[in-house]
């Protein structure tokens, strides 16, 4: 039971001083929008990474997962009848954040399931969310900003632009090789391989996500071609 405790203590610390430095900043300096939706999705995958390591067992993580969202949820819930919350928090439509919070935790809990309840490796849960969330990230920034090519192909309305996808790829790609590299029991050309993969899946599945859906497809298409390739590869 301490082990518990004290891991959801660590999880209740690290929002409360990420929020702070945060939410300060967002007051004090004129941070843009989009750079500020980033910091909170960056603060996000932050809570990703103290979840694997302050849990004892994945059941417990996967349970602290979906409990906190369940608990958080309705604190957001009643935070969106404050005045100006949706244009601090930069929400796009009324609701974002709290259901993005429940989508994203409930996927993180299946991640957390498969990699690390059935493969016991949190390196692949790590990898298969970090693909999505850092390559996410990154894409929307120099989407937005750099985005001069747009892609009008098989069914895209032409939101999306080449350079935000290279650029989901190239992060997704990098991010994957790292901990793939750390995490070892694989040949370095084996881990480029994987990382190539996975990181092109990623940015196939953000291309074609609509309505914020991407923070359930992409992490399971990053995760569908990541454990395939690192079996065969004699990874697991």
């Amino acid at each position: 039971m301490y082990p518990i405790l004290h891991g959801t203590l660590n999880l209740l610390f690290y929002f409360i001083a990420a929020v702070a430095v945060v939410f300060s900043g967002r007051a004090l300096f004129p941070i843009p929008n989009e750079i500020f939706r980033k910091i909170l999705h960056f603060v996000l995958l932050g809570s990703f990474l103290v979840l694997l390591v302050s849990y004892p067992t994945w059941v417990s993580t996967a349970l602290a997962a979906i409990i906190f969202a369940i608990v958080v949820y309705p604190i957001l819930f009643f935070a969106e009848r404050i005045k100006k919350y949706s244009e601090f928090t930069t929400e796009r439509k009324s609701g974002e954040l709290k259901q993005s919070l429940l989508l994203v935790y409930s996927m993180f809990a299946v991640v957390v399931t498969v990699c690390c309840g059935f493969f016991g490796d949190k390196y692949l849960a790590l990898a298969s969310f970090y693909a999505w969330g850092i390559g996410d990230a990154v894409a929307a920034l120099v989407g937005t900003k750099y985005g001069k090519h747009k892609i009008m192909f098989h069914g895209l309305d032409g939101k999306k632009s080449y350079e935000g996808s290279f650029s989901m790829f190239f992060s997704a790609f990098i991010t994957v090789l790292i901990i793939l590299s750390i995490r070892g029991g694989m040949g370095f050309f084996h881990c480029i391989i994987t990382a190539l993969v996975v990181g092109f899946a990623s940015a196939v599945s953000e291309l074609y996500s609509k309505n914020g859906n991407d923070t359930v497809i992409c992490p399971l298409f990053a995760m569908s071609t990541l454990l395939p390739l690192v079996y065969l590869f004699g990874g697991i």
